[in-house]
């Protein structure tokens, strides 16, 4: 009873003897007036709201003195909301800095009417706890053009105390539409907001990202808005300035002395235009997507006319010729004597392996089944020879070696399943993020050119990448029938397959089908939200796809001593590890990039040795001592030249390159370290192709018709490929407003942007160069190995 009877004695010490004061108001009218703790202005406003047409409603404020302890409060009491804020209005940025604002501009929601027309009724309350007065400025206007019409620009301003807001409404027959907002100022940074039709909107900088779909901006924004996500088939294109630049990749500004320190942020106004424009519908989709399996299945297509082709050809001589397709007389004695006087080396049957070794499907070390009849001297005196042959190095029993390269693809194969399984997971729950945030700051789409499918918010980028799997898995399909081929003619024991041209090892190119077909899966994985976490998800097989293919090269006049899948392997994941370590740590540290070229630089000089000697050294305690003794034998006392020239020059030209790259990262240390490691990898492919065709025209050896068509053909897709490439449409190494900058237009079908193009030239190019890489060497299929020079 005590508390009860102190109640009204405590209510009127608050506020109940305050002096209110109601004005009818009226629109488009600037009332002056001053505010006290000891009265309160009520201005009452009423307009007509119609069913067929939406106006909006606009509150400015100006406080003409400075009030920081006791700001003026501003409640706006409309039909089913509230709205209230304080002036000056404290915003806070990074570090909880805080900016004071004096003038405002709110615009009011809209509720939503069901009769043709009505009168409704809102009131402004001024109100405040100061005991002097201060002077306001309120006016209440209605705003222009508030409903955006379709494929019409429309320009206004809007500053972080001056958010804006327009509505949408979806016109019939039109589902989807993307929503452009662009600005000629880079900065202040912005954000555009898409919300559905609602009280309160959430138009200031502190509560935009609460509800709908976000993202910042400084030059461009760009969101697709689909109808079936908005039940009123409308939404509010909302634009706020932010309080800082730091979101957008700006200067970070000093701090505050002190906590409670005020900071005048400046001019923060910026001009802005806005442009809804209808999306592409469901045929552009259904011709996109025929237009992308068109071109890939008429690589199968052709395929199969070159092969008729090919076949046909070959019957015809085969019916022409007297000899058919054996060798002559005087070919198999060549063929013997040279066999006989090969280092009295007489290569063992197949049948002396063991019948139980032959058939056994299990993988096969090459340690435990190797089959040279030589000791290490032997080894000696054959690979150091001035002048190899291939039958130098084709000693070994084909059915373990190839059993030792099919490890290639079935390590890929395991490789594959195990990085492709929580990869697709975790894009799954990016692309769950998105679409439940509506953060669209975590992908770095082309926003201009993104087209929804579903839960995919750029499904064409997904698309362009069906080449690389289609591509990937005809190229299986040819290297199955060249393999169904080889081993027929071995079972038939066809001299050519057996004693003449380049030793016919499938295992590599398998597994160089398999990271093609699994480079199109995880880059449409890193596609599906693209940003700076998953970018190695793109890169990693094509890492594998360098490796692969310079082991094929260097694997085909060297098949006995190339190096087995587990080295490989090990040195590809040692290649991702550093990848992976250079995103994180590498951006701007000095250390990572000196201990990077310092293991860089090292790696080229071992492997140089390595190539150099054909394995046939020592890396030990007296590795040291041997190099000086070396210096000064071959240098210094006699200046000899160099035993291998050939050899001696790829290799110097490769470390000139790779001390090049090395010297390049420590000087500038780029950004997209993985992008600078497929550089380098890359740059080594491309030398030791070069290289590879040069000696091959310098022994005698030809490029027959096939194979210099593919040459030529690839080299043409991968110039375009790659100016397709470096247009970069957005960019993980930025913000996601700078990345936006970048952002273009679809340029093929309305529904393909340049990146787009990239993938299906590149995945064109990458198969061209693993035809050459197959049919190369096809005019040594009739040539005796001891012919065939090794380089």
């Amino acid at each position: 009873m005590l508390m009860l009877a102190q109640l009204p004695s405590s209510l009127e010490a608050v506020g109940e003897t305050k002096n209110v004061v109601q004005k009818d108001a009226e629109f488009d009218v600037t009332y002056n007036d001053t505010v006290t703790s000891e009265n309160q202005t009520i201005y009452a406003f009423n307009h007509t709201v119609s069913r067929n047409k939406t106006e909006g409603v606009r509150v400015s404020v100006d406080v003409l003195s400075q009030g920081f302890e006791s700001p003026i409060l501003f409640v706006v009491r409309q039909k089913q909301a509230v709205l209230s804020f304080q002036v000056p209005l404290i915003l806070r940025g990074l570090y909880q800095r805080k900016y004071p604002y004096n003038h405002l501009g709110r615009t009011l929601c809209q509720p939503p009417t069901r009769a043709a027309s009505e009168t409704q009724y809102f009131f402004v309350d001024v109100s405040t706890l100061s005991s002097q007065g201060t002077n306001y400025q309120l006016r209440v206007s209605r705003v222009e053009s508030f409903t955006l019409q379709t494929d019409k620009k429309f320009s206004f301003t809007a500053s972080p105390s001056q958010p804006q807001y327009f509505k949408y409404v979806f016109p019939d027959g039109v589902d989807t539409v993307i929503v452009k907002v662009n600005s000629d100022m880079t900065f202040p940074c912005s954000v555009m907001s898409v919300q559905d039709i609602q009280c309160p909107v959430y138009d200031l900088d502190n509560n935009v990202a609460f509800i709908g779909m976000y993202q910042t901006m400084t030059k461009k924004g760009a969101i697709t808005v689909q109808r079936k996500d908005f039940p009123s088939n409308s939404f509010y294109v909302v634009v706020v300035v932010k309080t800082e630049d730091e979101a957008c990749g700006g200067p970070l500004r000093f701090y505050p002395l002190r906590p409670d320190e005020l900071i005048d942020a400046g001019n923060r106004t910026k001009v802005i235009d806005v442009v809804v424009s209808p999306a592409i519908n469901s045929e552009v989709y259904v011709m996109g997507m025929l237009f992308c399996l068109g071109i890939f299945l008429s690589f199968y297509l052709l395929t199969l006319l070159v092969a008729f082709f090919t076949n046909f050809c070959f019957w015809l001589c085969l019916c022409s010729s007297d000899n058919g397709s054996t060798l002559s007389s005087e070919a198999i004695t060549d063929s013997a004597t040279s066999t006989d006087n090969n280092y009295g080396y007489m290569e063992r049957s197949l049948e002396s392996v063991g019948r139980s070794r032959q058939e056994s499907l299990s993988s096969v070390e090459e340690d435990d089944y190797d089959t040279l009849d030589d000791i290490d001297s032997d080894k000696n005196i054959v690979r150091t020879k001035k002048f190899l042959c291939v039958s130098d190095l084709a000693r070994k029993d084909k059915r373990i070696l190839s059993k030792k390269y099919q490890i290639y693809f079935w390590n890929i194969a395991t490789i594959a399943v195990f990085y492709a399984l929580p990869v697709i997971q975790l894009v799954i729950t990016y692309q769950t993020v998105v679409n439940v945030t509506g953060n669209q700051d975590i992908c770095f789409y082309n926003f201009l050119c993104a087209h929804p499918l579903g839960a995919l918010s750029a499904f064409n980028n997904l698309l362009s990448n069906l080449g690389y799997v289609m591509l990937g898995l005809l190229f299986l399909l040819i290297v199955l029938k060249r393999d169904i081929v080889h081993n027929r003619a071995l079972v038939r024991n066809d001299l050519n397959a057996l004693e003449c041209g380049i030793p016919k090892h499938f295992g590599l190119f398998y597994a160089m089908g398999t990271a093609l077909m699994m480079e199109g899966l995880l880059s449409a994985c890193y596609h599906v939200c693209p940003n700076y976490t998953n970018f190695q998800f793109d890169t990693s097989f094509m890492y594998m796809i360098a490796g692969l293919c310079m082991l094929k090269l260097y694997q085909k006049r060297h098949p006995d001593i190339n190096a087995s899948a587990y080295t490989a392997y090990a040195c590809l994941a040692a290649v991702i590890f550093f990848s992976v370590l250079g995103v994180v740590f590498g951006k701007g540290n000095m250390v990572f990039w000196i201990v990077f070229s310092v293991i860089h630089i090292l790696a080229t000089l071992l492997l140089s040795t390595q190539l150099y000697y054909m394995g046939r050294w020592r890396f030990d305690s007296g590795v040291l001592r041997r190099i000086v003794y070396v210096i000064y034998t071959d240098c210094i006392r006699q200046c000899s030249g160099p035993m291998y020239i050939d050899r001696m020059v790829l290799l110097v030209m490769g470390n000139i390159v790779n001390w090049s790259l090395a010297a390049y990262g420590l000087i500038e240390r780029p950004n997209d370290f993985a992008s600078y490691l497929l550089a380098i990898a890359i740059c080594n492919l491309l030398l030791y192709f070069a290289f590879y065709i040069i000696m091959k025209l310098r022994s005698g050896e030809r490029i027959k018709c096939l194979p210099l068509v593919c040459i030529l053909f690839t080299a043409v897709v991968w110039g375009f490929a790659l100016y397709f490439f470096f247009q970069g449409l957005s960019t993980w190494q930025k913000t996601p407003a700078e990345s936006r900058e970048h952002n273009r237009d679809c340029i093929l079908l309305s529904f393909f942007d340049d990146h787009d193009i990239w993938h299906f030239l590149s995945s064109i190019a990458m198969f061209g160069s693993f035809l050459v890489l197959l049919t190369m060497d096809d005019d040594l299929d009739t040539v005796q190995r001891d012919k065939i020079f090794v380089f």
